[in-house]
């Protein structure tokens, strides 16, 4: 009698711990689910849905198949084992607990929740040899990236652990990037050096592939995955790579030290990244944060990121005959970015399009741009329906806001060239609230002879820099609102630039001018609401530009 009560008393115990943990499994979906939901209301242009993705309540931990996360154990047959069996079920949870786990790259599968608790120190190899050529489902010969999956529905990544790629195996470092004792550092761990002394790579092979890749390609038809072994190392893959997936979440995980970008989604739908931690050296070498390509119906929020490259990055690759942008419905809010090329970017490719994202409440500290739109000629494509608000920015190396339509390129030689579904297009973008102490410019705003940047909407903004707003070839800007405060310079300095509209502009009383007007085709430039009566010189005109192309009213 004792024996049954006991039993069932234990089975009581055990069913009421499962109904509790199913509970609060499903207490958290649904908070996630409606904190997503908040966050795609009210938006500047038609909200639009995401679906999270659901799990079975059941839990496949990678030591049961034989994991050991002592550091130098390779673990890759058995994450492999994990996932299979977790996808093979139908589904569920794949637990990497507390450990230094070595491994070489993890596939994910449809229906699988990979969850790096805290503690948890996933280590990729650093021996290239781990790493496969496998041919991509949608595309060419890839390294097979440490984290990556194509194809797939309802997977997530998630968890408070770690995540290392090992990225200076792999990439190569530019001596002006750091000082001279980690320079000696790499130099003395192996690899090669430039003949100038510049640019140091980890293997030869990671110097000179892409050369004998374009080689190969001269004097062989088909290139196989055994053709590209030999030249492995100079074709770093991404951290995290996702390919053509739906219903995905990324959340709470670190990604740090990746061989090229950290997290690059390309061609999915229905994602949110929610606390997602990038942590790339200032000098990693393509060392992205994250970037979002040809995605539709993304929210990325409260994440941090520090980057070699770009912070959040938006990417567009063209996909035939989609008829409409590639990238679009993009929400990204409450984000920190520290150190990067950018903070928010767009490109430089953007000839699959861009429309609709939603950019709101981040900070940007020392990056070396704020707002960053980037393409050129042969890249581009149409970017507009851009809204950005609430930025705060402290210490920015460069460009408050920078457009910039020569990216990579020599610049504007004067000619004008043939406009193309490759020409770069940026317009109807509009920047509210926007505040930075300290860059070295307000802002520079270049479009291309043929097609200029048009359409600007800047307003209830301050800025503090050591130059003031230049353009060329732009069109259409308005600035409503605004204080400029540059340490030299005119507050204005526009060339081949007509229709701006400049309403209640603020500026220090000893600024060296309002406007510097050039070039013949500088019009239409409208004043309102500004006081510029305690300037001896408002205006000075050069290089053609019209005395009457200012109008004040």
């Amino acid at each position: 009698m004792t024996f049954t009560l006991r039993t069932s008393s234990i089975l009581k115990f055990l069913l009421l711990l499962f109904l509790g943990s199913a509970f609060s499994f499903l207490y958290a979906q649904e908070n996630l689910q409606a904190e997503v939901d908040s966050y795609l209301t009210g938006l500047p242009f038609n909200s639009f849905k995401i679906q999270l993705p659901d799990f079975p309540d059941r839990t496949y931990n990678i030591k049961n198949f034989g994991a050991v996360g002592d550091g130098h154990t390779m673990n890759t047959a058995a994450f492999k084992k994990a996932i299979d069996a977790c996808s093979d079920a139908g589904g569920g949870k794949v637990v990497v607990p507390a450990g230094l786990w070595l491994t070489g790259p993890i596939e994910l599968k449809s229906n699988v929740n990979f969850h790096v608790e805290r503690g948890a120190f996933i280590l990729f190899s650093p021996d290239h040899n781990d790493y496969p050529i496998i041919k991509m489902p949608h595309g060419g010969f890839v390294v097979a990236s440490p984290i990556y999956g194509s194809d797939l529905e309802n997977i997530a990544i998630t968890g408070t652990g770690i995540l290392d790629g090992n990225g200076t195996t792999w990439r190569p470092l530019k001596k002006s990037k750091v000082n001279e004792s980690l320079w000696r550092k790499f130099v003395s761990s192996g690899g090669v050096v430039s003949d100038d002394g510049s640019m140091w790579w980890p293997s030869e092979a990671a110097r000179d592939g892409l050369k004998k890749l374009e080689e190969l390609r001269k004097t062989k038809k088909e290139i196989t995955a055994e053709d590209l072994l030999p030249l492995r190392d100079a074709f770093r893959p991404k951290m995290v790579s996702l390919q053509y997936c739906k219903r995905v979440l990324i959340e709470g995980v670190t990604i740090q030290n990746s061989p090229s970008f950290g997290f690059n989604p390309n061609f999915c739908e229905d994602m949110v990244v929610r606390d997602l931690k990038i942590n790339n050296e200032y000098w990693a070498q393509n060392g992205d944060g994250i970037d979002i390509g040809s995605s539709k119906n993304v929210l990325l929020y409260k994440c941090t990121v520090t980057a070699g490259d770009d912070g959040i990055c938006m990417k567009a690759s063209p996909v035939k005959n989609s008829g409409e942008a590639v990238l679009q419905n993009v929400v990204i809010a409450d984000c920190v970015v520290y150190h990067a090329h950018g903070g928010f970017v767009t490109g430089s490719n953007t000839n699959g399009g861009m429309h609709n994202i939603y950019v709101h409440n981040c900070d940007f500290v020392g990056t070396d741009v704020g707002l960053r739109f980037k393409s050129s000629r042969g890249r581009g494509g149409l970017v507009d329906n851009i809204y950005i608000k609430n930025i705060f920015m402290k210490d920015i190396v460069n460009e408050t806001i920078l457009f910039n339509t020569y990216y990579e390129s020599s610049g504007n030689n004067g000619k004008v060239y043939p406009v193309t579904d490759r020409t770069p297009v940026f317009k109807n973008i509009f920047i509210d609230s926007i505040f930075c102490d300290g860059a070295r410019q307000a802002a520079s705003v270049v479009g291309l002879p043929e097609m200029p940047i048009q359409n600007i909407h800047i307003s209830n903004s301050y800025i503090l820099a050591g130059k003031g707003f230049e353009t060329e070839y732009a069109k259409g800007i308005t600035l409503k609102n605004v204080e400029i405060v540059p340490a030299k310079g005119p507050v204005f300095n526009l060339n081949q630039t007509w229709d701006i509209l400049l309403d209640k502009i603020m500026y220090p009383p000893g600024a060296a001018g309002f406007m510097y007007l050039s070039g013949k085709d500088t019009k239409s430039i409208s004043i309102e609401n500004t006081d510029l009566s305690k300037l001896n010189t408002p205006f000075n005109y050069s290089g053609g530009a019209d005395k009457n192309a200012v109008i004040i009213k």
